[in-house]
């Protein structure tokens, strides 16, 4: 796991690329990747490199990077992991080419050697690149399939930037502040800045699932590999051996299979345990993919303790029956308030999440770990969200317009009013997750910046362009719309930059491009009973008492820490959403 920065001065009339620009950028990153760092320049300064290593595999510094071949032809930053990178590396040595490192890196530069921009598509993992191949003179960038690692890119027409993080390329001096008013509606209407816009409007994200070239024209169109979307409109057309095989037999070979993926690692791969199904079965899973219980960390917050909502009881009496070394981590009000400051700071862009995430890799990386296991990706892939629910029957509901005295009662709605009922899936989804209401917008951000905004992000637009191709069913329609939208653009970006800020890399199982290609025809066929079959999956299950609880979700006081007003979940959001607007940008 690292920090990355790559620049291409690619026209000719751009000035060379300044080291110290470089430097500003890659140094930015450093938290994310302390084991290690450099740059590299090209011989005529037209392109530089630079990294930040965390290491995770091959912990010799034969794996540092900027990583370049012994030619010198091929030179590669890299973020993330590649998890079949054995596989990979054994198939290239059938080809002839003799490894220097045992890196899952010098296996993607090789890989592009032998197969070119289809390389992309052998990989399993999560992962962010930028390869400069001097034979060419030009730079092929790609980006894994579900976007969990982030890449940010900045184009000025004559030189290319391209960071993990923006804060980062914003750190070299060179890409411009002004904030993006598309961005910021985005940020206002569903607590995340929505793809493909960031806050700043020289700043964009490289599309999860794609990959381009950079040459002396300037960027390529991107290729798009890969499509949630997509995924599930194939398996609608698919046979599922469901009705051969007990679901709960399928998710569980399933599951491993992508959990012996996840754990692959040079240093102890440790797990975040709740007493939710997601984590808990993963936990149970990772036990029989490697034989061993991992280390778990559980979070405990100051003002559950005693009430129903403290789920650390629970997560150590699991951890207790499976065996599995567990700590308890108590986070108090005294704690969140110290750690603000730093929180915002490695805040990338404004999010209304990711307190959570802090903590529990705060407490990870204080128990030793570099690595962990997270259950992300579970409701999105089981259907547990009430959205799930929600969605369909207001899509329903709402295609036949009420009479009389209920019609007198929706109008009333300011939601419903503004789309029109909530006929479509876009506006039944944002009905269900926006967070402020578009006409909300000018007293926040001002009149001007809020049309402008709301125009340019055309929000409704975006959400139903997720749903190309069609899923076929309602269940993945909701189950893309918060893969892509939800999960992508506030979960896994969350996931990042919190972990990321403690050194620490979250894995998650449960978002992998492979699995969704293999489980689409059997959540097609059984929707969100497969939350059911998945904590049956583990041998023996998970124990009842687990099983048939309440959902809850992971969250954090923030409401009572804070003092944020307390009228419902709606009306905290929103106030922190404010809180976190001022920072940010005052930050």
């Amino acid at each position: 796991m690292c920090g990355i920065a790559a620049l291409f001065a690619y026209r000719d009339a751009a000035p060379p690329v300044d080291r110290g620009e470089l430097e500003a950028i890659t140094e930015r990153m450093r938290p994310r990747g302390p084991d290690a760092g450099g740059t590299w320049l090209s011989p005529d300064a037209r392109t530089g490199l630079g990294a930040r290593r965390l290491a995770i595999i091959d912990l010799s510094p034969d794996g540092d990077q900027p990583m370049s071949d012994a030619a010198g032809e091929l030179h590669i930053v890299f973020n993330g992991e590649i998890y079949n990178h054995a596989a990979l590396r054994a198939r290239l040595q059938r080809l002839g080419v003799r490894f220097r490192s045992m890196s899952d890196t010098e296996v993607l530069m090789e890989l592009y050697r032998h197969d070119g921009e289809r390389m992309i598509e052998l990989l399993r993992g999560m992962y962010a690149f930028a390869i400069w191949d001097a034979r060419e003179r030009r730079m092929f960038v790609g980006r894994d399939a579900y976007g969990i690692k982030p890449l940010y890119v900045a184009d000025d027409g004559a030189t290319f930037r391209a960071a993990s993080t923006v804060k980062a390329l914003l750190a070299g001096g060179r890409v411009g502040r002004a904030v993006d008013p598309a961005g910021a509606a985005g940020f206002f209407l569903t607590g995340s800045v929505p793809e493909p816009f960031t806050i700043f409007e020289a700043v964009k994200p490289v599309a999860a699932g794609t990959s381009f070239f950079v040459d002396g024209r300037g960027l390529s169109a991107p290729r798009r590999f890969y499509s949630v979307a997509a995924t599930f409109a194939r398996g609608r057309d698919q046979e599922t051996i469901a009705d051969l095989v007990t679901p709960s037999v399928l998710l569980r070979e399933l599951v491993v299979e992508s959990l012996q993926y996840h754990l692959v690692a040079d240093v102890p791969v440790g797990a975040f345990l709740s007493a939710g199904i997601d984590s808990s079965t993963l936990v149970a899973l990772t036990r029989e993919a490697k034989h061993a219980a991992p280390r778990c960390v559980t979070l405990q917050f100051d003002v559950h303790r005693g009430t129903d909502a403290d789920e650390a009881p629970l997560a150590e009496r699991f951890a207790r029956e499976i065996g599995a070394p567990q700590t308890t981590r108590l986070v108090t009000r005294e704690e969140m308030l110290a750690d603000l400051p730093r929180f915002f700071d490695a805040m990338d862009q404004p999010t209304i999440d990711g307190t959570n995430t802090w903590f529990v890799s705060k407490a990870a990386a204080e128990s030793g770990l570099k690595v962990a296991i997270s259950g992300v990706g579970g409701d999105e892939l089981f259907g547990s969200y009430p959205s799930f629910r929600d969605v369909p029957r207001t899509v329903r509901v709402n295609r036949v317009p009420p009479l009389g005295a209920v019609a007198a009662r929706v109008m009333r709605n300011p939601k419903a009013r503004y789309f029109t009922l909530g006929r479509t899936w876009a506006g039944a989804y944002f009905l269900k997750r926006g967070l402020f209401m578009p006409g909300d917008l000018a007293p926040l951000l001002g009149r001007d910046a809020a049309e402008e905004g709301l125009q340019r992000l055309d929000l409704l637009r975006r959400i139903a362009s997720a749903l190309d191709p069609d899923p076929g069913t309602p269940f993945g329609r909701v189950a893309t719309l918060e893969a892509t939208m939800y999960m992508r653009n506030q979960l896994l970006r969350d996931t990042d930059w919190a972990s990321m800020a403690h050194s620490l890399e979250v894995r998650t199982p449960l978002v992998h491009g492979a699995l969704l290609r293999q489980l689409a025809p059997l959540l097609l066929a059984k929707g969100a009973e497969c939350k059911r079959y998945f904590g049956e999956s583990p041998r023996p299950p998970l124990p009842e008492w687990l099983r048939n609880r309440p959902k809850h979700g992971f969250g954090v006081p923030l409401a009572q820490w804070m003092g944020l007003e307390a009228d419902g979940t709606s009306t905290r959001m929103r106030s922190w959403a404010k809180v976190v607007w001022e920072r940010y940008v005052s930050g």
